[in-house]
C-alpha cells in the first residue's frame, strides 16, 4: 500500500505520514472530516476562528494575568458562542469534526481542543495538547508554571495540581504518572487519537465503511503495526470489499500471532464466500 498516494487531497495528513514537525493541526483535522464530508469548505472554519482571534484582540491584551487571559478563551468560545462539552457528542461522529462542532455548538474534549488551540495561536498565544486519559485538555506554559484548559468543561482554567489530582483518580496511577501524563504532545498524537475515538463510535454503531476509512488512516501512520493491518483487513471485508480483503488478509496471515490464525482462516474463508457470489 503505497500511503501517500490514498490520500492526495491531504496535504496535513501526508507530512503526518512522513513525520514532518510543521503540521498544521487545524486543517489535518479538517482533512479527517472531509472522509465524511466531501464537499466540506475549509474557508468557513478558518474564517470562524479569524474572527474569533479578532474578538480576543483586546481582552488578552488588557487581562491582568495569564490565568485571567485565558479565561477569555473560554469566555469567547463557551460563553459568547455557546460551544461546550456534550455528553451526547461522544455517541456521534459529528462531535469530533471541526465544522460540525462550530455549527452544532458541541463537541467532545479533544475536537474542542483542538478548535481552542485554532483560535489561541490566530490569536497569538500557543496552547499545546495534553492526552490525558480519558479527557483531553489543553495546556499553556506560563512563567509561573503550567496552567490548563478543559475546554469541556466552558473552557475552565485548572493549575498543576488540580489536573494531576483529576488524572490520579481518573487512571488509578502514581503522582509522577500524572505528571508525565500532563506532557504536552504533537499533533500526530492528537490525529491518532481522533481517529481511534472514530473507529470505536463506527464500530459501535456498525458503520463499516466509516471504519473502513478511518481504518486507512490508522494503518498509513502506523504502517508496522500487525494489529492496525488486520483491522484494516476485516474492516475491508466488513465494508464489502471482499477482494481487497483477501489480499489483505493473506498478508497478516504471514506474519500473525499463532492465537489469531484460526480467525484470520475463517474471514479469509468469508472473503471467498463472498467473491463466489459475485461471479
Amino acid at each position: 500500500m503505497n500511503s501517500i498516494t490514498n490520500f492526495p487531497q491531504d496535504c496535513e495528513f501526508q507530512k503526518l505520514i512522513t513525520r514532518q514537525s510543521d503540521v498544521d493541526l487545524t486543517t489535518a483535522a479538517l482533512e479527517l472530516a472531509r472522509d465524511a464530508y466531501p464537499t466540506l469548505d475549509f474557508e468557513s472554519v478558518y474564517d470562524w476562528i479569524a474572527r474569533r482571534a479578532s474578538e480576543l484582540t483586546s481582552p488578552l491584551a488588557t487581562a491582568p494575568a495569564e490565568s485571567q487571559a485565558l479565561a477569555e478563551l473560554g469566555r469567547c468560545i463557551a460563553g459568547q458562542h455557546g460551544i461546550t462539552g456534550s455528553r451526547e457528542s461522544y455517541d456521534e461522529a459529528d462531535g469530533s469534526f471541526l465544522h460540525r462542532v462550530i455549527e452544532r455548538q458541541c463537541g467532545i474534549p479533544i475536537s474542542l481542543s483542538v478548535l481552542y488551540m485554532a483560535v489561541a495561536s490566530r490569536a497569538g498565544w500557543r496552547l499545546r495538547g495534553v492526552s490525558a486519559p480519558g479527557h483531553f485538555l489543553v495546556r499553556y506554559d506560563s512563567i509561573d508554571g503550567p496552567l490548563f484548559l478543559d475546554p469541556f468543561d466552558a473552557g475552565r482554567v485548572l493549575s498543576i495540581s488540580e489536573c494531576l489530582g483529576r488524572v490520579q483518580k481518573a487512571a488509578g496511577v502514581t503522582s509522577e504518572m500524572a505528571l508525565s501524563a500532563l506532557k504536552p504532545v504533537g499533533p500526530r498524537t492528537i490525529i491518532t487519537r481522533m481517529l481511534n475515538n472514530l473507529k470505536a463510535l463506527y464500530a459501535r454503531q456498525s458503520q463499516w465503511q466509516g471504519a473502513w476509512m478511518v481504518q486507512r488512516r490508522l494503518v498509513a501512520l502506523q504502517p508496522t503495526s500487525y494489529n492496525e493491518r488486520r483491522d484494516l483487513a476485516l474492516l475491508t471485508l466488513k465494508a464489502g470489499q471482499a477482494g481487497k480483503s483477501l489480499d489483505l488478509l493473506q498478508a497478516c496471515r504471514r506474519t500473525c500471532p499463532q492465537d489469531e490464525m484460526e480467525l484470520l482462516d475463517q474471514q479469509m474463508d468469508d472473503a471467498r464466500r463472498q467473491i463466489a457470489r459475485w461471479n
